[in-house]
């Protein structure tokens, strides 16, 4: 399989197919879509993962959308300015209703900031630098940043906006936290002011939304009904497209690409990724929960990180596991994120000789046992990922426990940091470096700094500039104060990067749609023939 695109520079964020030259009528169409995993929640704030807001997307809007070329955009907002380095105000849509019918106004953006904010939230690491929301009238409100921050907006793209009154109404006024297994209302209904509305919630079966007959904005497709299923077995799921049971499906396993694109009825459409794969240690703890090393906590030590990351071989897993459609990283974001610079993006050698003797160094000549956490329903190959990395480190005499499981336990139990060492990928939603470095790399803190540093990664001097780069104007100062912070976190060992996956998704070739470079799935752009 050819993958020569992944080794250039990312020069689009979208890629639309061809896969029919129009979209045949106007007739409404049912589109049957098929994951290898579900949404795990309805609740929009209820967990920061892509596939989560590509779906509540549908039903749910923020203030500022994302357009089809990956632009920001009008959205529940109209329009919105600076008022004083620290205060935006924001003119909101007038004539919005929800899909209960109740008026969209202030009084739902100041609730629902506040509720991504709360306890419970997985979106607080996109409101933790809000100082506080107001309403000036009911279609006009103001957020004041607790310091300048030109990007607010761009953050608030996957904040979405829910009923103030249907949360009160349905005790759903605090988000579902996934963490601790808490559920509400919320998880299995919806009421958003989006193009599709939720018909029928199955978790982990089957999803039906139907479409929002009084959306107050275009939409472009003919989809009438979308049914979400969930078909993790990979085999299956290519089996399902190409006897036309599903239309279109997602992810596709690298190896079925040609037999796909082979196929009368179908296509694959692949694709540079905007999202990371990486590695996380546990920094913070003095004695590792998974381990067998008492007493001490050998991730403290940058040689036992070094030596982890020099024993990975990144080439074999790019050409045995991902079949050549993997972009191996050095860094924590990759090519089409503002602030990636491919001149750091050069990873230390494969050295495994090197890295007994760093470990031999640190007080580890015979090794040791780790568990470590992996997905293996999330991300492309993410438990043969897994699998390789394990033999690549049982070769310099580190045993690894692989504990590797379906997300909708895998993310409960790492975001609560009940881990030791663990398999994560990220999409900075904001497509921006910034995204990357507060949420991955700052400090964690109780107001959601570092909300997905799950390993507590810690440098003051990275957090310094972090909060530079959020209020610098100057993109030439910026982007210095980027590569400043990613040339710190490297030297650290902060995270061990291991590559950008490819994304694949088939479809029907009776199907027009936009592939986006952040694997945002919007059905009402969809045409079906």
């Amino acid at each position: 399989m050819r993958m020569h695109s992944f080794n250039r520079t990312l020069t689009a964020l979208a890629v639309v197919s061809a896969l029919a030259l129009a979209a045949g009528g106007a007739h409404a169409a049912t589109l049957r879509v098929a994951n290898q995993g579900d949404a795990l929640s309805m609740d929009p704030h209820s967990l920061n993962e892509s596939l989560q807001l590509s779906v509540t997307n549908n039903v749910y809007e923020s203030l500022v959308g994302v357009s089809k070329d990956l632009k920001f955009e009008a959205g529940l907002a109209t329009s919105w300015k600076q008022t004083s380095p620290t205060v935006w105000r924001f003119e909101l849509r007038k004539n919005v209703r929800f899909h209960d019918d109740t008026p969209f106004t202030a009084d739902d953006v100041v609730f629902s900031l506040n509720r991504a904010a709360g306890e419970g939230s997985d979106m607080r690491s996109n409101t933790n630098d809000i100082k506080e929301v107001r309403k000036i009238n009911s279609h006009t409100i103001e957020i004041e940043t607790k310091a300048p921050f030109p990007i607010l907006p761009n953050v608030l793209s996957t904040v979405y906006i829910m009923s103030k009154k249907w949360c009160e109404d349905n005790q759903a006024t605090r988000p579902v936290d996934r963490r601790k297994g808490i559920e509400n209302a919320a998880s299995f209904r919806a009421n958003g002011t989006g193009p599709y509305r939720l018909r029928e919630r199955q978790p982990n079966v089957r999803t039906t939304f139907v479409r929002n007959g009084n959306y107050w904005g275009k939409i472009e497709g003919n989809v009438d009904e979308v049914i979400f299923s969930v078909i993790a077995n990979d085999p299956t799921r290519v089996a399902a497209l190409l006897s036309g049971e599903i239309d279109v499906m997602e992810p596709v396993p690298v190896q079925d690409v040609p037999r796909i694109n082979a196929s009368p009825n179908a296509r694959a459409l692949v694709a540079p990724e905007l999202r990371t794969i990486f590695l996380g240690m546990d920094q913070k703890r003095d004695e590792l929960l998974y381990s067998s090393v008492k007493g001490k906590n050998p991730f403290k030590d940058k040689r036992v990180r070094q030596a982890f990351y020099q024993a990975i071989d990144i080439e074999g897993i790019k050409r045995v596991v991902m079949r050549g459609a993997s972009n191996p990283s050095a860094l924590m974001v990759g090519p089409g994120i503002n602030g990636f610079n491919p001149d750091l993006n050069k990873r230390l050698p494969f050295d495994p000789e090197a890295s007994k003797k760093l470990l031999a160094e640190a007080g580890y000549p015979t090794g040791f046992t780790i568990d470590m956490n992996c997905p293996n329903d999330r991300y492309v190959n993410d438990g043969q990922i897994c699998e390789a990395v394990a033999a690549n480190l049982a070769r310099v005499n580190i045993k690894v426990n692989l504990k590797a499981e379906t997300k909708g336990t895998y993310f409960p139990k790492i975001l609560r940091r009940d881990t030791s060492f663990y398999l994560l990928g990220w999409t900075p939603s904001t497509y921006d470096a910034h995204n990357a470095l507060n949420a991955l790399m700052r400090c964690p803190d109780d107001k959601g700094a570092g909300q997905f540093n799950l390993g507590s990664y810690c440098n003051p001097k990275v957090d310094e500039l972090m909060i530079k780069v959020q209020s610098e104007t100057d993109q030439a100062k910026r982007n210095a104060m980027i590569r400043e912070s990613f040339e710190l976190h490297s030297a650290d060992i902060g995270h061990l990067p291991l590559h950008q996956q490819a994304l694949a998704w088939g479809t029907s070739k009776k199907v027009t749609l936009v592939q986006r470079g952040d694997n945002y799935m919007p059905f009402k752009s969809i045409s079906v023939k």
